[in-house]
């Protein structure tokens, strides 16, 4: 097996990309009063969440580069490192990310590190910046596990990880409309990106893609961006709050409050960990499906419209 394998750290390498690309965001704003709009505190945690983003991965990567590695050890398939295996690391390795993503959504405790991404009211390409402080503790990189042991070395899958992430920072953008068709059929581009921002009832729970957007097109979870219906951008209940440790923990916090609450059986605590948000074990609280219900029941015209359900059968 071929231990001593290193590829650049790509994501570092771009940071200075990342800090010219934001200054020509924001002056073709200004100059063209329009393609989006930057607030000052909101920009600003979006930036101190991309530092702790960076730290957290200096404290805590040996974690799963650790577990990676030790599965490397017993993995008995090496398919090195030519030009084709990278490429196809890459492909699998978007595949990888779109299921965490939709885990990431549809599973609370993996919501609770994945939220602080959704909190912006803005989308600019300092959202893109705004990553999490806790991945390691939500143990998702178990679902990287199945590409080393297919014979992709460690190193390889994370720099394969971190061109996806590259990827993914110029799709946060309201200042490019719809790139050509054929892009926009098999890509995830700023529009189809939008719409996963968006907290509009249509719009929950869409358009997981890092790079490829046919997966949500395999997939089911694909709703486009509608010209009659522009994303609004945040969460279902905004946090109105710029504090960064109040970004990055609130979910976490939520998460134990409700958890151990008084007189809940073990599988009712439990659900409050994996079930999807807004779940809770009385019903006074709405999931993104029962919210999209009732948007179809206040707007029966809606109905079977891009993300959103049929009016229910009532008939007996």
């Amino acid at each position: 097996m071929t231990d001593m394998i290193t590829f650049p750290d790509v994501v570092n390498w771009a940071v200075p990309l990342f800090i010219a690309a934001i200054l020509a965001e924001l002056l073709w704003i200004v100059i063209k009063g329009r393609g989006g709009r930057y607030e000052t505190r909101d920009a600003l945690t979006s930036l101190i969440m991309g530092a702790g983003n960076v730290a957290s991965g200096i404290l805590l990567g040996f974690v799963a580069y650790g577990f990676f590695m030790l599965l490397w050890e017993i993995t008995p398939i090496d398919l090195g490192t030519s030009i084709a295996t990278i490429a196809l690391c890459f492909v699998l390795d978007d595949l990888r990310y779109y299921w965490v993503h939709r885990f990431g959504h549809r599973i609370r405790w993996v919501w609770a590190s994945h939220v602080n991404h959704h909190s912006s009211q803005h989308y600019n390409l300092t959202t893109a910046l705004r990553q999490t402080w806790t991945g390691t503790f939500t143990f998702m990189m178990v679902v990287r596990a199945p590409l080393i042991v297919l014979g992709f070395h460690p190193a390889m899958v994370l720099f394969v990880g971190g061109l996806n992430l590259i990827y993914q920072f110029w799709i946060h953008t309201e200042a490019i409309g719809r790139m050509p068709r054929w892009f926009e059929a098999v890509m995830n581009t700023p529009s189809h990106h939008r719409v996963h921002h968006g907290r509009n009832p249509r719009y929950l729970d869409c358009n997981y893609a890092g790079v490829f957007i046919i997966w949500d097109k395999m997939f089911g979870t694909f709703v486009p961006e509608l010209d009659e219906e522009k994303p609004d951008y945040g969460l279902v209940r905004n946090l109105g709050t710029f504090n960064p440790i109040r970004v990055a923990l609130h979910e976490w916090v939520g998460i134990f409050s409700d958890a151990t609450q008084p007189g809940l059986t073990w599988r009712e605590r439990l659900n409050y960990c994996i079930m999807p948000p807004g779940w809770s074990h009385d019903g006074s609280r709405e999931t993104s499906s029962a919210i999209k219900a009732r948007h179809v029941r206040d707007h029966p015209e809606h109905a079977s419209t891009p993300g959103l359900p049929p009016l229910p059968d009532h008939t007996p």
